[in-house]
C-alpha cells in the first residue's frame, strides 16, 4: 500500500509556513493590494525562513530539500495571499533552478549564495508577441568580439524590478540554423548599460507582487555569461517550465484552500431564515463539491512532485497538475463569492482577493490551453 503521509520535516514546513503567513502576511496583505506596494520586508523574512533556494545544494547555500517541500511552502503561502506566494515561486522555479541546473560551478559560485539568501532573480521569457508562442522571441543577442550584445524587449516578467533583482535570464535569438531560430539563454547583471526594467501598475491580480517590463538597448555582456550551450535556450525554457508549473499548481491548491475556509467559516456564522447557510442543502452542496476538488487537485499535484522527487518523468502530470489546479481555484473562488453574497464583492473580504487573483493561474507559465495541448501529446495525439 502507498503511504500518503508527509514526513516530520515537511509537515514542520507546513506548519511553520502557515504560522508565518498567518501572522506576517494576512494582516497587511489587503493593505499592500491597495497601495499596489512590493514588500521588501516580507520578502527578506521568507528568504530568511528558507524559502529562496529550498531546492538548492547547501554547497551554494540552499535548503537541500525536495520539490514536494517546496510545492507545500508556495501552498501555505498562497492560502494566504497569492502574491507572496508568486515572489518564491518565480524567484526559485524560474529565476534559481535554471543558473543551478544548466549553469558552469563558477556562475553558481557567484549567484546562487547571493539568491539563496535575499536576492531575486527574474527570466526573461515573454515578449509582446512570444507569449504561448514562446519559440517567436524577437529580442536578439549578436556575438561581437566576444560580447553578446543584446536587444529587445520583454513583458511581464516577475520580480524585474525591484531594489532586491540581482539580474536576469534572457532568452535570446542568437542565430538561425536551417532557417530555424536558434534560442539561448544569457545571464543579464542588474545595472548593466542598455538595460531597462519598469515596474507594470494597473493590475486586476496579483497587484502586490513586481510585474516588469524590460528594454535591452544595446546591452553587452561577456560571452561567458551564456547560460548553459549554445542553441538550447528553447530545451532549458521548456524544462523549465514543467518545474515551475508545479508551482503554479500549488498557487492554485492553496488559493483554493484559503477561499474554502474563509467561506466555510462564512456560512456557519451568517444565518438566513432562522439558520447558518451551511445547513441549507444548496450551500451545503456548494462547500462538498468544493471540499471535493480541493482533495482530489492536493492528490494530482502531490504525486506529480513525488514523480519528479523520484528522478521520473513527471511532465504529463504537472501539466495536468497545473491546469487542473488552477481551474479548481476558479470554480472554488466563484462559489465563495456566491456564498459570501454581496459582501463577497467588498475588498475588505478575504475572497473577494482570492477571486482576482485566481486568473492569472490560468494564464501565467502556459494557459489552459497550452496545458491541453501538452496532456494530448502526452497521450498520444
Amino acid at each position: 500500500m502507498p503511504n500518503y503521509d508527509l514526513t516530520d520535516e515537511q509537515n514542520l514546513l507546513r506548519t511553520t509556513i502557515r504560522d508565518f503567513a498567518e501572522g506576517e502576511i494576512k494582516p497587511v496583505r489587503q493593505e499592500l493590494d491597495d497601495k499596489e506596494e512590493f514588500s521588501h520586508e516580507l520578502t527578506q523574512k521568507m528568504a530568511d525562513l528558507g524559502l529562496f533556494g529550498p531546492m538548492i545544494s547547501p554547497d551554494y547555500g540552499g535548503q537541500g530539500l525536495d520539490y514536494l517541500a517546496y510545492v507545500i511552502a508556495v501552498e501555505e503561502l498562497a492560502r494566504v495571499d497569492g502574491c507572496q506566494a508568486a515572489t518564491v515561486a518565480a524567484h526559485n522555479s524560474l529565476g534559481v533552478l535554471p543558473i543551478y541546473n544548466y549553469g558552469r560551478e563558477d556562475q553558481k559560485q557567484k549567484y546562487l549564495p547571493q539568491l539563496c539568501s535575499g536576492k531575486l532573480w527574474s527570466f526573461g521569457l515573454t515578449e509582446a508577441n512570444a507569449g504561448s508562442d514562446a519559440g517567436n522571441s524577437q529580442t536578439k543577442a549578436e556575438l561581437t568580439d566576444g560580447q553578446w550584445v543584446i536587444n529587445g524587449s520583454k513583458i511581464f516578467i516577475t520580480n524585474g524590478a525591484t531594489d532586491v533583482t540581482l539580474g536576469v535570464t534572457v532568452q535570446a535569438v542568437t542565430g538561425e540554423t536551417d532557417g530555424k531560430k536558434e534560442l539561448s539563454t544569457i545571464i543579464v547583471d542588474r545595472g548593466t548599460e542598455g538595460w531597462t526594467a519598469r515596474e507594470m501598475h494597473g493590475k486586476m491580480t496579483w497587484r502586490s507582487s513586481n510585474t516588469t517590463e524590460m528594454y535591452f538597448d544595446n546591452v553587452t555582456v561577456p560571452e561567458e555569461n551564456l547560460l548553459g550551450e549554445r542553441g538550447k535556450g528553447f530545451h532549458q525554457m521548456l524544462a523549465t517550465l514543467d518545474s515551475g508549473r508545479l508551482a503554479i499548481a500549488a498557487m492554485g491548491l492553496g488559493g483554493a484552500q484559503g477561499a474554502f475556509e474563509a467561506a466555510l467559516a462564512h456560512s456557519k456564522e451568517r444565518e438566513t431564515f432562522g439558520k447558518p447557510l451551511c445547513k441549507h442543502q444548496a450551500i451545503a452542496f456548494k462547500i462538498a463539491d468544493m471540499g471535493l476538488e480541493i482533495e482530489a487537485a492536493r492528490n494530482l499535484l502531490y504525486k506529480a512532485c513525488w514523480l519528479k522527487d523520484q528522478g521520473r518523468p513527471f511532465g504529463k502530470e504537472a501539466a495536468m497538475a497545473k491546469l487542473y489546479c488552477s481551474e479548481v481555484m476558479g470554480r472554488v473562488v466563484n462559489q465563495a463569492v456566491q456564498i459570501y453574497g454581496g459582501y463577497g464583492l467588498m475588498n475588505e473580504y478575504p475572497v473577494a482577493k482570492f477571486y482576482r487573483d485566481h486568473k492569472l493561474l490560468e494564464i501565467g507559465e502556459g494557459t489552459s490551453e497550452v496545458q491541453r495541448i501538452v496532456i494530448s501529446r502526452a497521450l498520444g495525439c
